[in-house]
């Protein structure tokens, strides 16, 4: 068995007086060995984020460890000064943060941001430096580094970004590489990048990886060995299989049982309901200049699209990031604008139709977005954000009020959500009220947008539970977009696969996910993380 490179012993940190709970962390012990990985599994809020802050020492000034020990090669990182916890990051142990954007300085180029970890731990010499720059950008497989080590964060795409912020972390070969949902916001082709990357790293280097996630299938590509947390506890640990094939916590167990699964049968949908929708020859072209005198950019967003949708019927979208699958959601809006192609609601052409005759339409085809904090004011009360547009639709103000205490209850945060602030809620509560804001309107159609993309399994599972019984009580039809094929065959009864603007193959999830006659499709269905652990039907769970 290798050897003990970190030690975590009895961990408690404490959390500010006025929350729920008096620790973020409490009792937790774990052992991360040489050269092996240890996945941290848990849902949001369950100490994963705050114990790998701890080791690193970047806890909130409103945070603090109160007791237990953090053991590097045998020396407590809890009684190391500043300065030496300064040297130690980096050189030693090195993270991964989640969200490459918001971690890379954006007035920075990227070799800036990498040589400024090289300055900060004594390496003076300028040339080495450029030349370290290089070989890191090269290693983590970047194109055209030379390239590359001048541009700044926004001007590359998120997998890039993410490449960067595995080069800042092995800059200096730690020992100990701490990765924080490094994969999270990913498509799945890019997540599969960044995961064979990290392993093949961890393998050239001999490097000890702790991986942070919330996603059962990930562990089940990487993980050596398992650490499951609940409300900031541990509840089980054990071997990578014996923790997927045979979990013993309730908690562990309920977490793998809301890991979505590939559909084994048709849906059995009906196919002689009404259409609701039908979209032809749909095509949105954005044009930009590449600087003052520079040629004019053309990118197809959709390029010539049609699908036919039924009432009480779930479409599935499905590609990477910059396939279009968002632009086209926006024009069957009329958020933007398209350009050519028919979008027939109800047998008329709403494409053709001006805002003001379109208004009265409006309400019939509604969409549940993303990030549901961004798309809530945080000004106005949920109750507020829900009637505002009801009544601006000549809905009366008792009325608008009565549907929306009776939605707030359907959707399970009751009638007491009606006061709150958005703020007040955590994400899945407040995807709850962005559902409840698009029923307001009593639609036929829903357009839901990376609905659940950024929620835990188990969370996630809750909502598209919500979706299936409110579409089954309504008889609504609903467009589904996502990046993650494992929901998309759960939910949904036919499904497109977009790529570059264009449809590149349709079907029912059998037929895509199961026989993929397209070279685009399969890519997509290799890289579905865990595949062949997630859909075995052995699990005891």
């Amino acid at each position: 068995m290798a050897e003990t490179i970190l030690a975590v012993r009895s961990l408690e940190v404490s959390l500010p007086r006025n929350m729920e709970r008096s620790h973020a962390v409490r009792g937790v012990s774990l052992d991360l060995r040489q050269g092996e990985t240890l996945c941290i599994v848990g849902e949001s809020g369950s100490g994963k984020s705050v114990t790998a802050s701890t080791i690193m020492g970047l806890l909130p000034p409103a945070m603090k460890a109160t007791s237990g020990q953090i053991l590097y090669k045998g020396r407590n990182l809890l009684d190391l000064s500043e300065a030496e916890r300064r040297q130690m990051r980096g050189k030693a142990i090195s993270m991964i943060f989640q969200d490459p954007l918001s971690a890379l300085n954006p007035l920075m180029t990227i070799e800036q941001q990498i040589d400024e970890v090289l300055v900060a731990h004594g390496i003076a010499d300028r040339a080495k430096r450029r030349q370290r720059v290089l070989e890191l950008l090269t290693e983590v497989g970047l194109p055209d580094p030379p390239l590359i080590r001048k541009q700044y964060p926004f001007r590359l795409s998120g997998g890039q970004r993410q490449r960067v912020m595995i080069a800042i972390a092995l800059a200096l070969n730690p020992d100990v590489l701490i990765a924080d949902e490094p994969t999270t916001a990913l498509d799945v082709t890019i997540q599969a990048q960044i995961l064979k990357l990290i392993r093949q790293l961890q393998a050239s280097k001999n490097t000890s990886v702790m991986f942070i996630t919330h996603d059962f299938g990930v562990v089940a590509d990487i993980a050596d060995r398992v650490v499951v947390m609940e409300k900031g506890q541990v509840v089980e640990q054990g071997s990578a299989d014996q923790v997927l094939r045979n979990p013993q916590h309730p908690y562990t167990r309920r977490l793998i049982a809301a890991v979505p699964r590939l559909r084994e049968m048709e849906s059995g949908a009906a196919k002689a309901a009404e259409t609701v929708l039908e979209v032809r020859g749909l095509s949105k072209t954005y044009r930009s200049h590449a600087g003052l005198f520079g040629k004019m950019r053309v990118v197809p967003a959709v390029d010539d699209i049609s699908f036919t949708l039924r009432r009480g019927e779930t479409l599935g979208v499905v590609g990477e990031s910059g396939s279009g699958k968002s632009s086209m959601g926006k024009v069957l809006m009329k958020l933007i604008e398209a350009d050519a192609g028919e979008i027939l609601l109800g047998g008329r052409n709403i494409r053709s139709m001006s805002e003001t005759e379109f208004r009265p339409l409006r309400s019939r085809i509604q969409m549940i977005f993303q990030d549901p904090f961004a798309s809530l004011n945080p000004r106005l009360t949920i109750g507020t954000s829900l009637v505002v547009g009801p009544v601006a639709h000549g809905l009366s103000r008792e009325d608008a009020h009565r549907r929306a205490l009776g939605l707030l209850e359907r959707v399970g945060l009751g009638a007491a959500a009606y006061d709150r602030y958005p703020h007040e809620f955590s994400g899945g509560q407040r995807q709850r009220v962005g559902i409840a804001r698009a029923l307001m309107f009593d639609p036929e159609i829903i357009v839901a947008d990376e609905a659940v993309s950024a929620l835990d399994v188990s969370i996630q599972a809750q909502i598209l539970q919500l979706l299936a019984e409110v579409q089954a009580e309504k008889h609504l039809a609903m467009i589904f977009i996502t990046h993650d094929l494992r929901v998309a065959s759960q939910i949904c009864d036919q499904v497109i696969v977009m790529s570059r603007g264009r449809v590149v193959e349709a079907g029912t999830p059998m037929q895509i996910f199961h026989n993929p006659q397209q070279a685009y499709s399969l890519q997509l269905v290799q890289a579905i993380p865990g595949a062949r652990w997630a859909y075995t039907k052995s699990q005891n769970v």
